[in-house]
């Protein structure tokens, strides 16, 4: 099986890690844990090309320290795990990467935004499992 774990820190990601530690099997399950880098939403001069952002180096290599963690958690309970960071509009590159790699399931957290919130935001969450291939779990982190 090929789990698709989006993580991006938050305290919803984190369970999502919990879920799959505590309440399945790790033996025989690849997962590819992924963290998207979105590059801010302003013109880029046109001599440069699409997508280069350097300014998202530190943020991606932060993002890599942080998910060589989980990958090390998920590996200790029995599970094959590997990290990608990309870069990307998050919603978008989730599902490209789970059809890319044939994932079997994605995972990710919710925020449990309320209507309005989600509406001026948008939810990834709801939009990967409205558009997916393939199965979603999406996992409420605890109120704090």
């Amino acid at each position: 099986m090929k789990v698709l774990l989006a993580y991006d820190g938050s305290a919803s990601a984190e369970a999502a890690v919990t879920e799959l530690i505590q309440v399945r099997k790790g033996e025989g399950v690849d997962v590819r844990i992924v963290n998207v880098v979105q590059p801010a939403l302003v013109a880029v001069p046109p001599q440069m090309a699409p997508g280069y952002a350097p300014e998202l180096e530190e943020e991606k290599a932060k993002a890599r320290s942080i998910l060589d963690g989980v990958a090390t958690r998920l590996r200790v309970a029995g599970y094959r795990a590997e990290i990608v960071v990309r870069q990307g509009e998050i919603r978008k590159t989730i599902l490209d990467m789970a059809e890319e790699w044939n994932a079997d399931l994605i995972m990710l957290g919710s925020h449990g935004y309320g209507q309005v919130k989600r509406f001026w935001l948008g939810s990834v969450a709801e939009y990967v499992a409205r558009h997916a291939d393939c199965s979603v779990e999406i996992v409420r982190g605890r109120a704090a």
